[in-house]
């Protein structure tokens, strides 16, 4: 049928397109400062972090942290936080938990530099929390109470792919075929793979 041989031809595109752009620094570059100008960021996010909560039917809550650098994943780094101190469901105190954790270690652990058994010693450029503005407060909050403001930090909302900064009502208007949200859907889909496959693990 023509709409799924479309569908398929689409997503050879895409796959052909992704691996040009992995195997090309300067379509990265690109990439990269489209999503600083998209933002209004005082520099290209060079790495990018995504946090996102998942949970195995109202059990097992996790946070997932996943890592672009350069533009590209960075599974050696990908991280995965159990969410300890929650009764029920509640995503946004999950997040906050989650993200104290890793924030408190990089203060802990960044007069140390990047030795061996540092996995946090490095700040990112840009935070991406998989979440509309209820989480994107929360990521803030975290931040605010750690002194860590200059890090810039934005909400992606799944519902329409909308983007969210601090202080601002209305979602940032990035193009659907930009690499800027490209780059942001990546790392958050990255993230619910990584969540996904823990669930798996402790389910089997």
């Amino acid at each position: 049928a023509l709409p799924e041989a479309a569908t398929h031809n689409a997503r050879e595109a895409f796959g052909r397109h992704r691996l040009k752009r992995a195997s090309d620094p300067n379509a990265r570059a690109r990439a990269l400062t489209s999503l600083q100008e998209a933002l209004g960021l005082s520099e290209a996010p060079l790495r990018i972090e995504c946090f996102d909560i998942s949970n195995l039917q109202g059990t097992e809550i996790v946070a997932s942290m996943t890592v672009l650098e350069d533009g590209l994943p960075k599974r050696s780094e990908y991280r995965r936080f159990k969410i300890r101190h929650q009764e029920g469901q509640d995503d946004c105190s999950a997040m906050e938990e989650a993200l104290t954790r890793r924030f408190r270690l990089y203060l802990e652990e960044r007069d140390e530099g990047a030795r061996a058994g540092k996995r946090f010693a490095y700040p990112p450029n840009l935070l991406v929390i998989d979440g509309g503005k209820g989480q994107l407060n929360v990521a803030v909050r975290v931040l605010e109470e750690l002194g860590l403001e200059d890090i810039g930090v934005v909400g992606l909302a799944k519902r329409f792919e909308e983007v969210y900064r601090p202080g601002e009502s209305d979602p940032v208007r990035i193009p659907r075929d930009s690499e800027a949200l490209y780059l942001l859907q990546q790392v958050r889909d990255e993230a619910h793979r990584f969540a996904i496959t823990y669930h798996r693990q402790l389910r089997d």
